[in-house]
């Protein structure tokens, strides 16, 4: 007999793995960008374009492969995560690293708004009980998040190799893009290994059809935060830190580090939270304060108390995840899984992808936290409007 969440544990390792690539791209895309020649609005552009691409992807897989063994569809996935890293290992102009950009998996947040994250969440749905989806994408979530931290962790590496071996920093920066390479290799292994047969998956897979109307509400409420978290992804808190406290790689990769361990260490406690309020108030009530903190965080005027924000924050921004996705998966029935993370995912990347470039255009005239202070507003708004939903809390 199998121990309980064995069958996850590939999907969890692949997480952990594609985090670790993120963490250090996310942490290292924006500098190395600009070490490139690129002005903030082309920065922006990119990460924009990063952003559409998934945005389309998980649309068209979640709608058009839903059918689909989800290995199948993560294989592929991989083998474009790889043709994305080769991408960006040996395109330097911007109009060519831009349909890189768009058409890849390159992530500029250490989370995940690519093709993997609704397959993953459907494939854990069906392998998992109920009661114990909260838990296991909570599982899930921090096995990124630590990714995430060791690869922002590793992030000043290049640079500091550069700087000792007398190396061009931009040339550097551009072969860590083999970190990538390597990671999506290594999820392709895991998800090799992904159970097939001998699983409680839906025999048929299929479009939204009684679901749609809660999916379609809760999605536009889903964008609404996304929009707001696009104006602080980790690419340009990078840059804001950089350009307003003038902070170098090594002290944002610790900073970056310290926010991803606090926020995905607090994701495990999110399942007791949410038997003890519901999961919709464990998504509001941890929301509200992490945005306050954010706001605050823009206002500070000093680098010291911009940190001690992130800080504060970081265990609150993200406890509300797990709760969402276990939220959207009890609410759809089985057969519509797939579709409803695509559905609920997608309008998040493109509302997401509608504001790094206005954030890279506010940078570009201001240095002023004008981005973290309209992101912390957007959040409030949203978890207000996320309570006053007619659905269950429970």
């Amino acid at each position: 007999m199998q121990p309980r969440g064995a069958p996850t544990r590939p999907l969890i390792a692949a997480r952990a793995v594609r985090g670790v690539a993120d963490g250090f791209v996310s942490a290292l895309l924006a500098q190395y960008l600009k070490h490139r020649g690129y002005s903030n609005i082309e920065v922006g552009a990119i990460i924009t374009g990063t952003l559409l691409g998934s945005a389309a992807l998980t649309l068209y897989t979640g709608l058009r492969w839903g059918h689909h063994q989800p290995r199948r569809i993560l294989l592929w996935a991989s083998l474009l995560m790889f043709a994305t890293g080769m991408g960006f290992l040996t395109v330097t102009w911007f109009w060519p690293l831009l349909v890189v950009a768009v058409i890849g998996t390159l992530n500029p947040s250490a989370g995940d708004v690519s093709v993997f994250l609704p397959v993953e969440q459907s494939a854990i749905a069906d392998l998992t009980d109920t009661e114990m989806r909260p838990k296991r994408f909570a599982v899930y979530n921090v096995a990124g998040g630590l990714g995430g931290a060791a690869g922002a962790l590793a992030s000043p590496i290049p640079g500091l190799a550069a700087r000792h071996f007398g190396w061009d920093r931009a040339t550097t920066e551009q072969w860590s893009f083999v970190v990538y390479l390597a990671a999506a290799v290594v999820a392709a292994l895991l998800y090799r290994s992904m159970v097939t047969t001998d699983h409680p998956v839906p025999a048929r897979r299929q479009p939204l059809v009684a679901s749609r109307a809660i999916v379609y509400r809760l999605s536009g409420l889903f964008s609404l935060d996304a929009a707001a978290g696009g104006f602080v992804l980790h690419a340009l808190l990078v840059l804001y830190l950089h350009q307003r406290f003038g902070l170098g790689s090594g002290g944002i990769g610790l900073v970056l580090s310290g926010t991803i361990l606090l926020s995905a260490g607090s994701q495990l406690l999110a399942p007791k939270v949410a038997r003890r309020i519901g999961l919709v108030r464990t998504m509001a009530f941890t929301h509200i304060p992490a945005s306050v903190f954010l706001i605050l965080a823009g206002l500070a005027p000093n680098a010291g108390l911009a940190i001690a924000m992130l800080m504060l924050r970081a265990p609150l921004s993200s406890m509300d995840v797990p709760a969402r996705q276990a939220l959207v998966m009890r609410l759809v029935p089985p057969e519509e899984r797939a579709a409803a993370a695509g559905v609920t995912n997608v309008p998040r990347s493109l509302a997401s992808a509608l504001t790094p470039a206005l954030a890279g255009l506010m940078l570009q005239h201001s240095s002023f936290g004008w981005p973290l202070i309209i992101a912390g507003v957007g959040k409030i708004t949203y978890d207000l409007a996320l309570l006053a939903q007619p659905i269950d809390r429970d």
